[in-house]
């Protein structure tokens, strides 16, 4: 392998960088660690009926593992419990053609997340919601359908990351968010990001409720 001065002088350069961020106390997002009830978290889903974790559980999960967490079966050895209730999914026509046919859908979730520590609220009820659109064609039922469902578990793990921003942020663990509604128009195009505070107008909105 014919390594090059450059490339030296890049990865060394690369280092270099590394190591002064480390020592200034900089990290990267992904990379901070947890509020201490959240290493060792039990995720209770509310629901009247379920026949397997929705996809905001299995994300959130996932990030709290990412991060170090040892997820717990049991509340009952967890140092928070992470509540997640009123998960509701809708559909709502966006526009209509001229032969007044749908040609958009507008997907809507929204759900209610708190953190409690015995009988200490660690963050209070908060509600969010993300809304997504994409076009409709009655001559692609099923392919539709099959982006409706991919669409919806994507939703539904934008929201878990925004969840637990919002719970760094609240256990002053993470960065600070703004309460206000975030509200753009809606796009097909997933976001890269559901915590973007200044998503361009063409992003999905992001809404926070009392």
């Amino acid at each position: 392998m014919n390594i090059t001065s450059k490339t030296i002088l890049r990865i060394a350069l690369g280092a270099l960088i590394a190591v002064l961020l480390s020592g200034c106390g900089f990290q990267l997002a992904g990379s901070r660690p947890l509020p201490e009830p959240l290493q060792t978290p039990y995720i209770e889903v509310v629901a009247p009926y379920r026949v397997s974790a929705p996809p905001l559980e299995v994300s959130l999960r996932t990030l709290l593992q990412r991060r170090g967490a040892r997820v717990k079966d049991s509340s009952a050895d967890a140092g928070a419990v992470i509540r997640l209730s009123d998960l509701n999914e809708a559909r709502q026509v966006l526009t209509i053609g001229t032969d007044s046919k749908v040609l958009e859908f507008l997907l809507v979730t929204r759900v209610t997340y708190q953190v409690n520590a015995g009988d200490k609220v660690l963050v209070p009820p908060d509600t969010l919601s993300l809304s997504r659109s994409y076009s409709f064609s009655a001559q692609q039922v099923l392919a539709k359908d099959a982006e409706e469902a991919r669409l919806q578990e994507y939703i539904q793990t934008e929201l878990a990351q925004l969840i637990l921003l919002r719970m760094e942020a609240v256990m002053g663990h993470g960065p600070d968010l703004p309460s206000p509604v975030l509200s753009a128009a809606p796009t097909s195009e997933p976001a890269t990001s559901a915590a973007a505070t200044d998503a361009p107008a063409s992003s999905p909105g992001a809404t926070t409720q009392p």
